[in-house]
C-alpha cells in the first residue's frame, strides 16, 4: 500500500512544481507594451521622418476615442505634423505634445495613426508617453520609462546619426531683422532739411515765427506811441 501511494505523491509534486515554474516565468518577464511605435527611417538627426503608432484596444465593450502623447525631449510640438489616422479623427498640437481624437472606434479595434517629424534629435531612444482613452471615460496610462514596468511607454530606438548630419537651424542667408529703437527713429527723422532747420531754431532759443511776432508787436506799439503824441500836440494848440 505504501509503495502504491508514493508514485501519486511524486506526480502531484511534479505538477505543482511545473505550475509554479510556469507562473514565475509568466510574471517575471517584461510587461508587454500595448502601444507600439515604429519607423522605417528611425535614425538620429534624420529629417521628415514618418512614425507609426498602434494603440491596441484593451476593452471588448467600448472603443478608443482619444490618444494623448507627450513628446520626448528634442521634438517640439510645432515640428510634428499629422500623417494618417482613423477616419474622422483630428490632430491637435499642444504645449508638450499632441492629441489625436474622434468618434469611438469599434470595441476591440486598435487605434492606428502616424505623424511626421521635421527632424529627430540626436538620441539613442525616444519614449512617447501615451494616454489611451475610451468612450466610457477609462484611460490607460502607458507612461513608464522602465521597460519592465506594468505600463511601459512605447519606445523608438534610433540608429546613429549619418556622417555629417547636423541639427537643422535657421535658414542661411537671411539677415536678422531688428526693429529700430525710438532713438534711432528720431535720429532718422532729424536728417531732413526741415528737421535740421527746426533743430537750429530750437537751439537758438526762439523760432523764426517767434521773432516775426515780436517784430509785429514792436511796430504796433510804436504806432500807438506816435498816435498818442500826435493827439497831445493837437490838444495843446
Amino acid at each position: 500500500m505504501c509503495h502504491a501511494r508514493k508514485p501519486r505523491t511524486a506526480r502531484r509534486l511534479t505538477l505543482v512544481t511545473a505550475a509554479t515554474a510556469a507562473s514565475v516565468l509568466l510574471t517575471a518577464g517584461p510587461a508587454f507594451a500595448h502601444v507600439e511605435v515604429e519607423s522605417e527611417t528611425a535614425q538620429a538627426l534624420a529629417e521628415h521622418v514618418e512614425i507609426s503608432f498602434d494603440a491596441e484596444a484593451e476593452s471588448n465593450t467600448v472603443g478608443i476615442n482619444r490618444i494623448r502623447v507627450v513628446l520626448p525631449e528634442g521634438i517640439a510640438p510645432a515640428d510634428v505634423a499629422y500623417g494618417e489616422g482613423p477616419k474622422g479623427w483630428k490632430f491637435t498640437s499642444g504645449e508638450d505634445g499632441y492629441t489625436v481624437e474622434g468618434a469611438a472606434l469599434k470595441p476591440g479595434t486598435s487605434a492606428e495613426y502616424s505623424i511626421v517629424v521635421k527632424q529627430l534629435p540626436d538620441a539613442k531612444v525616444l519614449a512617447f508617453k501615451t494616454l489611451q482613452s475610451y468612450s466610457d471615460g477609462r484611460t490607460d496610462r502607458w507612461i513608464e520609462l522602465d521597460e519592465n514596468g506594468e505600463n511601459p511607454a512605447p519606445v523608438l530606438k534610433l540608429k546613429a546619426a549619418a556622417p555629417g548630419a547636423k541639427p537643422a537651424g535657421p535658414s542661411a542667408g537671411k539677415p536678422e531683422t531688428i526693429s529700430p529703437s525710438p532713438t534711432a527713429e528720431r535720429a532718422a527723422s532729424s536728417a531732413s532739411p526741415a528737421a535740421e532747420a527746426k533743430a537750429k531754431e530750437e537751439e537758438s532759443g526762439l523760432s523764426s515765427g517767434a521773432w516775426i511776432g515780436i517784430g509785429a508787436a514792436v511796430i504796433v506799439a510804436a504806432g500807438g506811441v506816435a498816435y498818442l503824441l500826435r493827439r497831445r500836440a493837437d490838444s495843446q494848440q
